[in-house]
C-alpha cells in the first residue's frame, strides 16, 4: 500500500511539473512565433545594409549602434565588476568595506533601469554637457550590468576549493599571485558567465538609452560624445506604434534580431558552465 501510494505521489508530482513546464513554454513559443511571423516580410539584404529612413528602410544603423553601445558598456562593466568581485570575494571578504560594496550592488540591481537612465541624463547629458551620445548610453548600461558581474564573480570565487589557495600560499606565492593565477583562473567560466549575463540584459534595455543615447538615423561614428546613436530596442519601442505596415514590420524585425542575440549569448553562457562542470 505504501509503495503504491508513493508511486502515485511521484506520478502526480511529475505530472504537475510537466504541466508547469507547458504553462511556461506555451507563451514563450507564442511570443517567438508572433515575432518571427511578423518579421518575415521585412527580412531582406537591405535590412542589414540600409539605414532607417522615416517609417522604413533598414536597420544597419541600429545594429551597429547596438553593438557599439552595448560593447562599450560591457568593456566598462566587466573590469570594474570583476575587480569589485575579487575584492569582496578574496581580498577582504569579511571587511566592512566589502559589506558596503555588497549592499551597494544589491541596491543597484534593484533600481529600475529608467531611473538609471534619468540619472545618466541629468549627470552626463546635461551635467557634463555630453549631450545624447554613445558614451553616456554605455555608462548607463554599465551601471545596470556591474551588479551582476560583481555577484557572479564573488559566487564563482567562493566555489574554488580552499585547498588550492592554501597550496599556492604554501609554495611561496603571494596573495595577489594566488588570486590572479590560481583562484581567478579556476573561477573564470563563472566570471565569464556573469559578464555574458550582464551583456544579455544590456542588449534588451531601452529606457536608459532613451535618456542617454538618444536616436540617430545615421551610422554611428567613433565620436563618443555629442553624437546620438541608433539601437534596436528603440526601433521596437517606437515603430511598433506607427500606423504604417512597413514600420511595424521593421519593429518586429528588430525584435527578432534582439531575440537571436540574446539566445546566442545565453547558449554561450550555458556552454561555459557545462565545460566548467565537466572539467571539474
Amino acid at each position: 500500500m505504501n509503495v503504491t501510494w508513493r508511486r502515485l505521489k511521484d506520478r502526480i508530482m511529475l505530472g504537475l511539473a510537466a504541466l508547469m513546464g507547458i504553462i511556461i513554454l506555451v507563451p514563450v513559443l507564442g511570443m517567438i512565433w508572433l515575432v518571427v511571423s511578423h518579421a518575415l516580410p521585412a527580412l531582406s539584404l537591405g535590412l542589414f545594409t540600409q539605414v532607417t529612413v522615416g517609417a522604413g528602410g533598414g536597420l544597419a544603423n541600429a545594429i551597429v549602434g547596438t553593438f557599439y553601445v552595448v560593447g562599450l558598456g560591457i568593456l566598462i562593466a566587466g573590469p570594474l565588476g570583476i575587480m569589485a568581485g575579487v575584492y569582496v570575494g578574496e581580498v577582504d571578504p569579511g571587511g566592512s568595506f566589502a559589506q558596503v560594496v555588497r549592499f551597494t550592488t544589491d541596491v543597484m540591481a534593484g533600481v529600475p533601469s529608467i531611473v538609471i537612465g534619468y540619472f545618466g541624463y541629468v549627470t552626463l547629458v546635461l551635467g557634463l554637457g555630453w549631450g545624447f551620445s554613445t558614451l553616456a548610453g554605455a555608462i548607463a548600461l554599465s551601471l545596470i550590468g556591474i551588479p551582476y558581474v560583481v555577484r557572479s564573480t564573488e559566487t564563482a570565487l567562493s566555489k574554488v576549493p580552499r585547498g588550492m589557495r592554501e597550496a599556492s600560499l604554501a609554495l611561496g606565492a603571494s596573495q595577489s599571485t594566488t588570486i590572479w593565477r590560481v583562484t581567478l583562473r579556476e573561477a573564470l567560466p563563472g566570471v565569464v558567465t556573469g559578464v555574458l549575463l550582464a551583456l544579455s540584459i544590456a542588449i534588451g534595455e531601452t529606457a536608459p538609452l532613451l535618456y542617454t543615447a538618444g536616436w540617430s538615423n545615421y551610422m554611428p561614428s567613433l565620436q563618443l560624445t555629442h553624437a546620438p546613436v541608433g539601437y534596436l530596442t528603440y526601433v521596437v519601442w517606437t515603430y511598433i506604434n506607427e500606423p504604417f505596415a512597413s514600420a511595424n514590420a521593421l519593429a518586429y524585425a528588430a525584435g527578432l534580431l534582439l531575440l537571436v542575440l540574446i539566445v546566442i549569448v545565453n547558449v554561450v553562457a550555458r556552454r561555459l558552465v557545462s565545460r566548467s562542470r565537466l572539467g571539474r
